[in-house]
C-alpha cells in the first residue's frame, strides 16, 4: 500500500510511476504533469515500504525542486533523513568532501565558480609560461587576447565535460593549456564546477570499493530533469550504477531540453532507455496551464503531447511598441490594469507577484525595469542562478570568507587588496589563525570604516571554522550600514538578509558536510542555498533563469527576429532547435494569461538604431494572437 500525504492525490498514471518496483524507468514528463510531486511520492513510497535502512538518492536540477521535495516530505520526520535530496554537483561535492582522497581531495573543496575568477587562474598561469604567452601575444590587441584567452577557457570547460570521448587531449598545445589552468587552480587550493564532476567519475572508475559503498548505501536512485544532462554528469550516474545496479528513475521532457551550452543534450535519455533497458512511461496530462497556454506551446513544438488539461480558456494577446520604451509602457500599463480589474480565469486578486516578464537574454528586460521602476510596481530580477551583492562591503566580507576557509586562495587575496588600495605583496599564509590578523593589519593600513568592519566581522569568525554561527558576523556589518546614507545601508541590509537566508538553509539542509565554513561558502557556490523570494513582486527573469517556475500571467519581451530566437542561432540547427525550446520553455512558465511583445525598432547595445522583425515564432502561433 502506497503512504502518502493526505492531501496528495494521483492520476492513474502518475500513480503508475509511484508504484514502480524495481528496475529501471525514464518517465517522459512534459510541463504542468506534477513530476515534482510523482517524484516526492515514489520516493516517500519507496521508504515507507521497508524497514530495510537503505537510502534513497534523489537528484535534481534546480535547488528549488530540491527544497519543494525536502518540504513535501516533512511528514515523515526520521524516515526521510535516509534521503540525500540535491543536485548532481552537490551529490559529487558531497562524496568527493567524505571519500575524495583518492583523487587528492582531503576536505571540503573550495570551488571558484565565477567565470572571471577561472579567467584570472588561466591567464596568471599563462603569464608565468613563455610559450603560452607567447602564444596569447599572437593574438593581437587586448581584447583581441581576452577573446582568446576565454575560447581556451571554454575548450578546457568542454575537455572536462566529456571525461570519455575526450578522456585523451592529443593536441600538444591544449594539453599544456589544460595543465597550466588546473595547476594554478592547484596552487590556489581551489576547483571549478566541472572538476566536481571529472573528479567523481574518476573517484568512482577507479576505486571499486567506494563504488561498491554507494550502490550499497543507495538502492533506488531518482534522477529529474534528465533533458539537462551532460556526457560528464551521465558518465557519474553510469559509474555509480556499475554494471548491475539498475533501480534507477529518469524522469525528463526533451522539448524543454536548453542548456546546450552547458554541452547537456536529450539524447542521453535516449542513451539511459537502451544502455538500462528502461521501462517508459509518459505523463501527458497538463495540470498547470490554460488551454491557450497549452495550444501555443503545441503550435512551438508539435512533438507536445497532451491527452489532459484544464478546463479554462486562458488569454493570449500581442504587445507591439514602437520603441524598446514603448514595449515597456504597454506591458507596465497591462500589469497595473490586472492589478486593478483582475481577470475571470484566475482566482482572487492578480498582484505584481502573479506576473513575470521573461527575455531571451538579460538586455531586453532593461527597458520594462527602467518602466517599472519610475511607477513604484514592485518587481526583482534574477538573470544568473547566483545572487550578486549590491554592496562593495558584502563583496568584501565574501572575499574574506574564503581566505579564512582557505589561507591558500592567492587569487582571491590580490582582488581583496586591489579592493583596498594596498600593494600586493606576499600576503600568503598557511595557518587559518593569522588570517584574521592579517586582514586585520591590512584593515588598519587603509584607515577606512568599511574594511575595518570587515575586519571586525572576520575576526569574530576566526578560530571558530568548525562551529561557525555567522550571525554575530552579519551584526558587525549591519552595524556599518547604519552610520551610511539610506541607500547604501539599503543595499547592505538587501545582502546581508540574502546572506542569512543562505545560512539557514545551509544548516536546514540535509547535507553530510559539517556544519563549517568551508561547506558553508562551496553550498552558496553551487546556489543550494539560494531561494527565489519574491516578496510581493513581480518577476524579471531570463529564461534560462524561470526554469521550473510557474506564474499566473507571463510576459515574454522582444520577441524580434535575432533577439528571439538569438541572432547566433541562424542557419544552425541544431541551435535554432534549443531557441525553439527556449520560447516553449517561455510559454510553459504561464499558468493561466500569456502576451508576447516586441518593438519595431529597438536602440543595440552598441547603440545602433534598427527596425524590427517580428520573430518567426510569432508566426507559428498568431492564430492565438
Amino acid at each position: 500500500m502506497i503512504t502518502t500525504a493526505p492531501q496528495t492525490r494521483l492520476s492513474t498514471t502518475q500513480r503508475q510511476v509511484v508504484e514502480f518496483g524495481d528496475g529501471s524507468l525514464l518517465v517522459i514528463a512534459g510541463p504542468g504533469t506534477g513530476k515534482t510531486r510523482v517524484l516526492t511520492e515514489r520516493v516517500r513510497r519507496l521508504l515507507s515500504i521497508s524497514r530495510e535502512h537503505f537510502r534513497v538518492l534523489a537528484l535534481t536540477f534546480t535547488n528549488k525542486a530540491a527544497r519543494e521535495m525536502e518540504e513535501r516530505l516533512d511528514d515523515l520526520g526520521e524516515l526521510g533523513r535516509r534521503t540525500f535530496i540535491g543536485t548532481l554537483h552537490g551529490f559529487c561535492l558531497d562524496m568527493l568532501s567524505d571519500r575524495g582522497k583518492p583523487v587528492g581531495i582531503t576536505s571540503t573543496p573550495q570551488i571558484f565558480e565565477q567565470f572571471s575568477d577561472r579567467k584570472q587562474v588561466l591567464a596568471e598561469a599563462v603569464a608565468a609560461d613563455p610559450l603560452l604567452n607567447n602564444e596569447l601575444m599572437m593574438a593581437g590587441d587586448t581584447r583581441d587576447r581576452t577573446r582568446k584567452l576565454e575560447r581556451w577557457l571554454l575548450a578546457i570547460s568542454n575537455v572536462k565535460n566529456h571525461p570519455i570521448t575526450m578522456a585523451v587531449i592529443s593536441d600538444p598545445l591544449e594539453r599544456r593549456i589544460f595543465d597550466a589552468y588546473n595547476s594554478g587552480l592547484k596552487a590556489s587550493g581551489a576547483y571549478d564546477f566541472d572538476d566536481l564532476l571529472l573528479l567523481a567519475y574518476r573517484l568512482l572508475t577507479e576505486n571499486e570499493r567506494i563504488a561498491a559503498f554507494y550502490r550499497r548505501l543507495y538502492r533506488y536512485i531518482c534522477i529529474d530533469e534528465a533533458q539537462d544532462l551532460n556526457e560528464a554528469q551521465y558518465a557519474v550516474v553510469k559509474a555509480l550504477c556499475g554494471a548491475d545496479f539498475n533501480n534507477v528513475m529518469m524522469v525528463g521532457d526533451p522539448n524543454q531540453s536548453i542548456y546546450g551550452f552547458t554541452t547537456s543534450s536529450p539524447k542521453y535519455m535516449q542513451d539511459f532507455a537502451r544502455d538500462f533497458r528502461a521501462t517508459k512511461i509518459a505523463l501527458d496530462e497538463n495540470f498547470r496551464s490554460s488551454k491557450v497556454v497549452v495550444e501555443i506551446a503545441r503550435a512551438l513544438e508539435p512533438t507536445y503531447s497532451v491527452k489532459g488539461q484544464l478546463p479554462i480558456n486562458g488569454h493570449a494577446e500581442l504587445l507591439v511598441g514602437d520603441d524598446e520604451e514603448d514595449e515597456a509602457k504597454l506591458i507596465a500599463d497591462e500589469i497595473q490594469r490586472l492589478c486593478k480589474e483582475g481577470h475571470p480565469d484566475i482566482e482572487g486578486p492578480i498582484t505584481p507577484a502573479s506576473c513575470a516578464v521573461l527575455g531571451r537574454t538579460r538586455y531586453t528586460l532593461l527597458a520594462v525595469e527602467k518602466e517599472l521602476s519610475s511607477r513604484e510596481v514592485r518587481y526583482f530580477k534574477r538573470v544568473t542562478s547566483l545572487h550578486e551583492n549590491e554592496s562593495e562591503l558584502a563583496d568584501d566580507f565574501q572575499l574574506a570568507l574564503r581566505l579564512l576557509a582557505n589561507p591558500r586562495d592567492q587569487l582571491h587575496m590580490a582582488a581583496l587588496l586591489r579592493r583596498w588600495n594596498l600593494k600586493i605583496g606576499d600576503e600568503m599564509t598557511s595557518d587559518a589563525a593569522q588570517v584574521s590578523a592579517l586582514l586585520g593589519a591590512c584593515a588598519k593600513k587603509t584607515a577606512t570604516p568599511r574594511c575595518q568592519a570587515v575586519s571586525e566581522a572576520i575576526n569574530l569568525l576566526s578560530g571558530h571554522s568548525t562551529k561557525l554561527n555567522i550571525k554575530p558576523a552579519i551584526d558587525v556589518l549591519r552595524k556599518h550600514a547604519d552610520t551610511l546614507p539610506a541607500d547604501d545601508r539599503s543595499a547592505i541590509y538587501d545582502d546581508t538578509e540574502v546572506m542569512l537566508r543562505e545560512w539557514d538553509q545551509y544548516l536546514r539542509s540535509g547535507s553530510s558536510q559539517t556544519r563549517a565554513l568551508p561547506g558553508f561558502l562551496s553550498s552558496m557556490a553551487l546556489g543550494t542555498s539560494q531561494q527565489l523570494k519574491s516578496d510581493g513582486a513581480a518577476a524579471l527573469l531570463t529564461v534560462h533563469s524561470s526554469k521550473g517556475l510557474e506564474f499566473e500571467v507571463v510576459f515574454i519581451v522582444g520577441m524580434a527576429e535575432g533577439i528571439f530566437p538569438d541572432y547566433r542561432s541562424q542557419g544552425k540547427p541544431t541551435e535554432t532547435a534549443e531557441e525553439r525550446r527556449n520560447a516553449f520553455v517561455a510559454v510553459t512558465r504561464s499558468r493561466r494569461l500569456l502576451y508576447f511583445s516586441y518593438a519595431k525598432q529597438r536602440r543595440m547595445p552598441w547603440g545602433d538604431i534598427r527596425m524590427s522583425k517580428p520573430s518567426p515564432f510569432l508566426t507559428q502561433v498568431s492564430a492565438f494572437l
